[in-house]
This record gives C-alpha cells, sequence and structure tokens, in this order.
C-alpha cells in the first residue's frame, strides 16, 4: 500500500540519519540477547543518582494533588529563580529570573529550539570538527549551509579564529561552541572566550556555548556570560542531566538576553506544553547543594578515570591527564586504520564498546572515548578482558 501510494518524506530526512548511538544500542541490545556480556563504555549517562534530598522533593510533590496539570511555558519561578542564583554562586553571574533565563527538557532539545529561532533556510551555520552530532544535524533540519571549523590537538582544541575569518562569513547567523569540551576534554580560558565575543560582534555572528560539563573534574567552572557584553551576542545552554546525575530528568537551561530568549521561546512554546512541576521543584532544590555534592561525585569520577588511564594505556593511546568532563579521549595507534577499527576490535574480541571518534566529524578518525559513567568493578572487568586480549 506504501508503495502505490508513494508517500515521500520531507527533503530534510535525507539530510539526517538516525543518531549514531540509537543504532549502537540497538546493536549491542542485539549481541547481549545472543549471550554477549557486553560492557558498555561509550555513553555519558551518569550511573549515579541525584541527591537524596532531591529524590525526596520529587517524591514529596508528585504525591501534591494540584501538581499534575500542564506548567507555563517559561517554567515555574522557582525554577528560574533557582537557576538564577545558580549561576551568581558558581559563576558570579548576575541573570534575571524573570526574563533571561528559559528552562528546558534538557539542553539537546535547546540546540533545535535556538537553530530554528534563528536561522533562516541557506544560513551559514558554524560547527566544531569534532564536536557534538547534534549541532550539524539540527543545522541541517533546518536546512543550513553548515560550515564546519577544525580543533585541532596542538591548538588545545580551540577554533583558529584568524583562519576562519579568510572566509566569507556575511550569511552565518549561529556559531556552535562547547567549553569545557565534548569529545576532547579541552577547557577554555576568559581570553578565549574574550575572543570569541569579539569575533561574535564583529561578524554578527550568535554564539552559543554548550557547556554541561563545567562541574565535572573541573576546578574552575566557567560560563561564557562572565564575559563583559557575552549577554549581547550569546546564548549558554546549560544542564542538571552530568553535574547533578538528573539525565534521564531532562531538565536543562538556556541563558542570553530577553530579546533572544523571546525568540527561543516563540519556537518552544510552540513544541510543547511544559514541564512536569514536581520534575521543577526537585530541579530547584539540586541547584541549592551545596559544594561538597560536587565534590562527592568527583572523588567518584577521578578513582574511575584512574582505571580508564590505564585501560588507555593497555590500548597504547595517547591522553591528555588534564581534560575535564566525564570523558577521555586518547589518540590511537598508528598501526590501525582508523578509530572504528579500534572500536571493533574491541567490541568484537572482548565484548567492550568503546566510542570511536570518526562519529564526531573526521578530524575525531584518529581518536577513540571512553565514559566515566561506569563502575569501578566494571571498569575493571573490562581492563581484565582487554589485557586478556592483547597478551
Amino acid at each position: 500500500m506504501q508503495n502505490e501510494l508513494n508517500i515521500q518524506p520531507a527533503n530534510r530526512i535525507g539530510t539526517v540519519e538516525e543518531y549514531y548511538f540509537s543504532v549502537k544500542i540497538k546493536e549491542l541490545d542485539k549481541l547481549r540477547k545472543e549471550g554477549k556480556p557486553i560492557i558498555n563504555m561509550g555513553i555519558g549517562n551518569p550511573d549515579l543518582p541525584p541527591a537524596p534530598q532531591v529524590l525526596a522533593e520529587l517524591n514529596k510533590q508528585s504525591s501534591a494533588e494540584n501538581n499534575h496539570g500542564y506548567q507555563s511555558y517559561v517554567g515555574i519561578p522557582e525554577l528560574r529563580e533557582a537557576m538564577s542564583r545558580w549561576y551568581q554562586k558558581h559563576y558570579n553571574v548576575a541573570i534575571n529570573p524573570a526574563n533571561e533565563v528559559l528552562p528546558l527538557m534538557g539542553s539537546k532539545e535547546g540546540i533545535m529550539h535556538i537553530t530554528l529561532a534563528f536561522v533562516n533556510p541557506g544560513d551559514g551555520v558554524l560547527v566544531p570538527n569534532p564536536g557534538y552530532p547534534t549541532y550539524a544535524s539540527a543545522s541541517k533540519i533546518a536546512e543550513a549551509r553548515l560550515i564546519h571549523y577544525d580543533l585541532d590537538e596542538n591548538n588545545n582544541w580551540q577554533p583558529n579564529l584568524e583562519a576562519l575569518e579568510q572566509q566569507d562569513l556575511s550569511q552565518v547567523k549561529l556559531m556552535w561552541i562547547n567549553y569545557p569540551n565534548m569529545p576532547t576534554g579541552a577547557n577554555a580560558d576568559v581570553k578565549f572566550f574574550e575572543r570569541i565575543i569579539a569575533f561574535g560582534k564583529k561578524h554578527n555572528i550568535v554564539i552559543v556555548n554548550d557547556n554541561p560539563y563545567s562541574f565535572i573534574l573541573n576546578d574552575a567552572p566557567q560560563s561564557i556570560m562572565e564575559i563583559k557584553g557575552a549577554k549581547d551576542i550569546a546564548i549558554e545552554l546549560n544542564s542538571l542531566s552530568k553535574s547533578h546525575n538528573m539525565a534521564g530528568w531532562r531538565v536543562g537551561m538556556a541563558v542570553s538576553n530577553a530579546e533572544f530568549i523571546q525568540y527561543i521561546l516563540r519556537v518552544k512554546s510552540n513544541m510543547d506544553s511544559g514541564m512536569f512541576k514536581p520534575l521543577q521543584l526537585a530541579a530547584a532544590k539540586a541547584l541549592e547543594l551545596g559544594t561538597e555534592w560536587y565534590e562527592t561525585v568527583n572523588a567518584e569520577y577521578k578513582k574511575r578515570r584512574v582505571l580508564v588511564h590505564e585501560i588507555m594505556d593497555l590500548l597504547e593511546c595517547k591522553y591528555d591527564i588534564e581534560q575535564t568532563g566525564m570523558f577521555i579521549w586518547a589518540r590511537i595507534p598508528e598501526r590501525y586504520q582508523d578509530s572504528g577499527q579500534l572500536s571493533d576490535e574491541i567490541l568484537y574480541g572482548c565484548d567492550v564498546f568503546i566510542t570511536p571518534g570518526f562519529i564526531f566529524g573526521d578530524k575525531g578518525k584518529r581518536y577513540i572515548r571512553i565514559s566515566l559513567c561506569t563502575n569501578q568493578t566494571t571498569l575493571e572487568e573490562a581492563k581484565q578482558r582487554i589485557k586478556t586480549l592483547k597478551n
């Protein structure tokens, strides 16, 4: 019947594919059903629970009879105010809770909303290579013109702004950056943020910093909004997924000037009907946690990082010990054709999945990535399997 009707999807569907991890997880599930004891070290999916008081708040608020209706598209005041206080406390950035922060159902949602709010078909979007694949796929869905800019290990995985300025940037609307960086773990400093804000203002390009990793193995969390004048040209996405072990809760935020937030809201308000109120109240409780919360989470990640470094050493991969975030990014030995070959060798040789770097762009083809979201016992088991394979 479908063939007779000849129903065709929109052209934009032909420009994007199913998300890599969506496909890979199905493959790993198939291998498990075949009896393979698969260890997945590929995805940044926190395995630790949120703080007990956050769970208690969710249970309490979910039991209230009047908390189950539709909620405001802009989020409840308690959550916006908590987000504002969080930015003030940890980043020393003043955010007006009334109109300069917009709660999101995860920052991934925000990537799509921002793209649709600012980009017309044919407009240019600057996307990092290597970089989070959703930046590119959202741009393709919006029928934008992708302009990949290279990140290089020798330049601390930062864009070469001088090289970019040799191009015609007149039709570029957005530039995606992501510091602390995923997948490379590189950090940025104030001077870099100052340069990128000046670049955006000079060329009328909205700079979007995707910032979900600033509290993970990072002694000095930073926000691009700390830079004078950043709010005029920049948007920052942030999230509770990684910093508060709340990935499945889908709570994030966009921070910017009131006008930009209003543009994003025009898209968002036509795509959802508000976030579950108990989730919002529990998220507000999470944002009130003290520094001891982050220290406790990072203490566990530090122990896991030691084991991941040992695994990378077994694989003869090279890595920077100063990386931040919840992944370890490493260069593979020259004997491998690319990261896919090494990833497959480990998956089919010892039932351990490691993310090949090529999924983040061709500049990642000589790298692999291991997540710290695997407990120490399982990491030790993966290490022993790899050691056996290599011996």
